[in-house]
């Protein structure tokens, strides 16, 4: 059956292509069929089975076509108006908020104006022309005032129509039911409803993607049709589809039965033949499309469904009922995901958008649909598990588990490859990284079990403290809410530059409060030489000649040695012989050029910053890494950096540790101007630590864990999947800060010991480079005093 996924939209015949595709079909037992289909779908959707929380906001039951099998058109009645008020449609979206929903799904019947004249008069009462009008007004209004995705089922449409609906939302739909035109004959279903002309409804799915509209389609099984005709029609879906990318999800309907309709005592399709046909939608659109049955129109068969090959439930709604088949409750999400769990497979939420339209969502939204979008969205591309972001004093949110469904036995052999220290494909980091329910703990729980092997009990902490030197800097980082061009003190905080003096007295302090590393980094301000940190290095020195210089990014190396004329080689060798000890691993951001350009366009790239690491290490300096994660990549994205780095230290062995940084998105540029998410989850943010314990191992053995974005109970958690040092205790935090982050700028060692015996482990101090601290130096951080307030420099021309 493979030939029917490779066949081409380019010399399109559907009833040829049909007819080819029926006879092949007739050649293949219907168990062989669903096994076909169901390793097609894992192909792409291996471990999911995703649905939409939405409310249903029901805009109009008045419609001009008359559908045999439909209860949701009603005629107008007597004191009842022909639309839900402004209030009435408010009011329904803010339950659904409420709820936990993230989908406003509109519905409507077809331009109702045309046949209705209390529709047109309800319309021109309300400052409206047309349905469509009105429908772009509700739309906009619920996502501006809840945060709602509209997804709209309008009907047919024309081009201006289409346009007009999609500033107002993510993503439209239209079923297209069938492509026969025998159906709309007399005596079928279809007869005396112009919008289902299915020339008509494939002209509107046409429009919607040559106008960049995600949009949901599919066909309605049992009204009359033939299996032919099904396959047709869905070759008419698949050709355009083939054109124009913008098709999200093919739903497959079964007709059911209502009472007081023309159909109410049509035979409806049985479970064989829904099966058959979800299985040739599987195979004829391939694996990667989102195949969807509704769940409440077939309780008690979901695990067959699934076994046929979808991976999604569609919408489902725990605030309204579903008004197109009112006769039919939604199944409630627990029972959805223990039955889900029975095939197993995971229920996982997602948007109204699916995961591939909202990694390129720039092509597909509307500047404030894609903020509204990146607003709810994970790095899968589905919906945020929980309201957590980095460095906001959140509570810790549960991570939701189903009892039924175990760990992979896939899972479990990428885990124990990973302990014996062999090297992970990508495509078995991502795996690990996209972990939920049981499989999170059972990836936490071996990366926490790997931890006690290489670090014991013991949690270390570094007494040190942070120096910035100045926040002025001209590139322009995305996420950066430190850096500040000269003229920008409307920004959080006013640019400066620190002087000498005051570089000098900050170390002195830190000294005499049992500090033994001074971190120090900046923005890279324009008149900032290679000269400039040579100098900063030995106004260190002077003002405390045991200290630990743990300072300058692998961009700050890379712009001083060319500043100078130098190679990066030479200008380290300078450093340090001025008394510099170690690098931060930071500028990293993620290790991949698709998101720099991106996050950080005229940054070092991706090669360069590794050339400088392992310059840095083959001279001598050790060095930490880093990785800045939550905000426009994803786990391929994540999995590429970890490869880096861990092929990086095999080489040279210089790093010491790997830190884990959570993009802190309240105040970054790249946020504010809706183009980023709000940081990793809670999940994504714990799993981060997990993972990276498991796929470094045992090159890099030190995983540190950031309180000042994750928060105490953060930081206990991440040292229980695999963290084994909290890093420093930094006495003066800007940058994460500036970005908005909440939890302080300084946890004192008394407060470090607290939160480690809080867990039932062990603290101790630790150097820069993971070496014994001198007793001396531990009883002045435990005694140390208040710091005395900073000064800043003025700005310099």
């Amino acid at each position: 059956m493979n030939e029917i996924v490779k066949l081409s939209g380019a010399s399109f015949d559907p009833q040829e292509q049909a007819c080819e595709i029926y006879e092949q079909l007739n050649e293949i037992s219907y168990t062989e069929l669903q096994q076909k289909a169901s390793g097609l779908r894992d192909e792409s959707h291996p471990n999911i089975i995703t649905y939409s929380r939405k409310v249903f906001i029901p805009l109009t039951h008045l419609c001009r076509d008359v559908c045999h099998y439909c209860t949701f058109s009603e005629a107008p009645k007597k004191g009842q108006r022909a639309y839900l008020s402004k209030n009435e449609v408010l009011n329904i979206a803010k339950a659904g908020a409420k709820a936990g929903c993230k989908e406003a799904l509109f519905t409507l019947g077809e331009k109702p104006e045309l046949r209705y004249s209390v529709a047109r008069d309800e319309l021109t009462e309300i400052g409206h022309t047309s349905t469509i009008s009105y429908l772009a007004e509700m739309a906009e209004l619920v996502t501006n005032e809840t945060g709602l995705l509209a997804h709209l089922n309008p009907g047919t449409l024309s081009n201006s129509e289409i346009s007009k609906l999609r500033k107002v939302s993510v993503s439209q739909g239209i079923m297209l039911e069938s492509s026969s035109e025998r159906l709309c004959e007399k005596g079928m279903p279809h007869f005396g409803s112009p919008d289902k002309n299915p020339i008509i409804r494939l002209k509107t799915i046409e429009l919607a993607g040559l106008l960049g509209v995600p949009l949901t389609t599919g066909i309605l099984i049992g009204i009359g049709e033939t299996r032919l005709e099904r396959i047709e029609s869905l070759l008419a879906i698949r050709d355009l589809y083939l054109r124009h990318g913008h098709i999200q999800e093919i739903i497959i309907q079964n007709f059911r039965a209502k009472s007081n309709t023309r159909m109410s005592l049509s035979e409806e399709p049985d479970l064989e033949d829904l099966c058959w046909t979800i299985a040739v939608t599987r195979l004829i659109f391939g694996s990667e499309m989102n195949i969807q049955v509704p769940p409440n129109l077939n309780t008690g068969d979901l695990i067959s469904l699934i076994n046929a090959g979808i991976n999604d439930w569609g919408g489902v709604s725990p605030v309204t009922p579903d008004f197109v088949n009112p006769e039919s409750p939604w199944p409630h999400l627990d029972s959805l995901a223990e039955e889900t769990a029975k095939a197993g497979k995971c229920l996982t939420e997602r948007l109204a958008i699916y995961p591939a339209f909202v990694f390129t969502s720039s092509r597909w939204l509307e500047t404030s649909q894609e903020k509204a979008t990146l607003e709810l969205s994970d790095s899968d591309g589905l919906a945020r598990s929980d309201n957590w972001s980095p460095g906001q004093n959140n509570k810790i949110p549960p991570v939701r588990k189903s009892n039924l469904l175990l760990p992979s036995s896939e899972l479990k052999q990428i885990i124990v490859k990973a302990r014996d220290g062999k090297f992970l494909q990508k495509n078995e980091i991502i795996t690990l990284f996209q972990a939920r329910d049981k499989s999170f703990d059972e990836v936490c729980k071996a990366a926490n079990d790997c931890r006690l092997e290489v670090n014991g009990d013991t949690v270390t902490y570094v007494v040190n403290r942070n120096i910035n030197y100045t926040n002025i800097c001209y590139f322009r980082c995305q996420f950066c809410a430190f850096s500040k061009g000269k003229m920008s003190e409307n920004l959080r905080g006013k640019p400066y530059n620190l002087e000498h003096t005051e570089i000098a007295r900050r170390v002195l302090e830190a000294w005499q409060r049992g500090a033994t590393e001074i971190c120090m980094q900046g923005g890279i301000h324009p008149n900032y030489t290679g000269q400039t940190y040579l100098d900063i290095c030995h106004t260190v020195k002077k003002a405390s000649p045991d200290i630990h210089i743990h300072a300058f990014s692998p961009l700050e190396v890379f712009q001083g040695a060319e500043t100078l004329g130098i190679s990066v080689q030479a200008f380290l060798k300078e450093l340090k012989n001025a008394g510099l000890g170690s690098l931060p691993g930071t500028a990293a951001e993620i290790l991949d050029d698709e998101i720099r350009s991106i996050i950080c366009p005229d940054k070092i790239n991706t090669s360069e910053w590794l050339k400088v690491m392992e310059t840095a290490h083959n001279i001598g300096f050790s060095t930490t890494s880093t990785i800045m994660f939550g905000h426009t990549e994803s786990p391929y994205h994540w999995a590429t950096h970890l490869q880096h780095l861990r092929e990086l230290q095999i080489r040279t062995h210089g790093f010491t540790e790997f830190v884990p940084l959570p993009f802190v998105h309240m105040e970054s540029p790249i946020y504010l101007k809706g183009r980023s998410r709000k940081g990793p989850t809670y999940r994504e943010a714990i799993l981060m630590h997990a993972v990276s314990r498991l796929v470094l191992h045992p090159h890099i053995p030190n995983i540190q864990t950031s309180w000042v974005k994750m928060g105490p109970d953060g930081v206990k958690a991440a040292l229980q999947a695999g963290a084994n040092d909290l890093g420093g205790t930094l006495m003066n935090e800007t940058i994460t800060r500036s970005a908005g982050a909440t939890w302080g700028q300084e946890m004192p060692p008394k407060i470090m010991e607290e939160v480690i015996s809080n867990i039932g482990r062990v603290s101790k101090q630790r150097t820069t480079l993971y070496n014994d601290v001198n007793h001396e130096r531990v009883i002045a951080s435990l005694a140390a005093e208040p710091l005395k307030e900073l000064a800043y420099g003025s700005l310099q021309s």
